[in-house]
């Protein structure tokens, strides 16, 4: 008997644009409101090639403040009801991968701590999927039994993702775990149990000046399993003013890729593309990756919530 492995979530090459979709703790971090719709085609062209689909949305409760009324001696005084703490965030996605579709979505509660010029947060998200198999495509010389017994139509499953991130002004770095409870998947009646493994991640990075409105942001991520699979990322990106971004990320053992990016008023855009380093570049156009996303609130200057709360 053999056996196969392969990745159980979806993978991404834009994160650092949206790293809520890795780390919960992300959610509402920058004070911001920001919807985000992501598209990625992997190997194109290659028949029943992986594609994946996604729409997060995410903020932050903001501060409110309300007056009391003073007199002559004792002006009147701003109060808070709310902390400005607590981050909220939801997320929906379907992966197909080959014949087979998970379609899922979950929703995060983040809490923000402030440490002198810092932020330490924490995050939990609650998940659910479905597993479905294109059983009309499936081809056997003899009669699945697996089938018969409805591994084509599972229920949705619940898990939990968990993460903490450190956020400076110029600097960040995050730990996450996703599928906490290895939930099993049982399969019609028979005693055969399909396991979620745990997934984690390291995600880190730093933003340094350069001359002429120019910045770099080194970062990196790592992905590692309960099988003790472990994959890094390497990237390097350039900002010039905030506005325009571009940059190079490398995946060990599987591919090297390109990113570009801009910002028009409230939308942010951006594109990646991945070249396979493996034999299946040979039947494939390699990989693309399209995000858009929408942001409400300040943008004058990043990071202007550690001085707003």
């Amino acid at each position: 008997m053999g056996s196969t492995v392969a990745q159980q979530l979806p993978l991404y090459s834009q994160y650092m644009m949206n790293g809520f979709l890795i780390n919960p703790a992300i959610a509402g971090s920058d004070g911001y409101t920001t919807a985000t719709l992501t598209s990625r085609d992997h190997w194109a062209g290659l028949a029943n090639s992986p594609k994946t689909y996604a729409l997060s949305v995410q903020s932050r409760i903001l501060r409110s403040n309300y007056k009391i009324r003073g007199n002559a001696v004792s002006p009147s005084k701003s109060l808070s009801r709310r902390s400005g703490r607590v981050g909220l965030g939801a997320y929906l996605y379907k992966d197909r991968n080959g014949l087979i579709d998970r379609t899922g979505g979950q929703f995060t509660y983040a809490y923000h701590l402030f440490l002198r010029n810092k932020q330490l947060s924490f995050g939990l998200a609650a998940s659910a999927f479905q597993i479905k198999i294109d059983q009309a495509q499936l081809q056997f010389r003899d009669s699945e039994p697996l089938l018969a017994e409805g591994f084509n139509n599972l229920v949705f499953v619940p898990d939990f993702t968990f993460g903490a991130q450190l956020l400076t002004y110029k600097g960040f770095l995050g730990v996450s775990a996703a599928q906490l409870f290895q939930t099993r998947i049982k399969v019609g009646d028979k005693n055969l149990d399909y396991r979620m493994k745990r997934h984690y991640y390291i995600m880190g990075g730093y933003r340094l000046d350069v001359k002429n409105d120019f910045e770099i942001e080194p970062s990196f991520l790592l992905r590692g399993t309960e099988l003790g699979i472990i994959q890094a990322d390497i990237n390097l990106k350039c900002y010039y003013k905030e506005f325009y971004w571009a940059g190079i990320t490398y995946r060990t053992q599987s591919s090297i890729g390109l990113l570009i990016g801009g910002k028009a008023n409230r939308f942010y855009f951006g594109y990646a593309f991945d070249y396979n380093l493996s034999s299946i570049q040979k039947y494939s156009f390699g990989s693309h990756e399209l995000n858009i996303a929408i942001k409400f609130g300040d943008s004058s200057r990043r990071y202007r919530w550690m001085i707003r709360y």
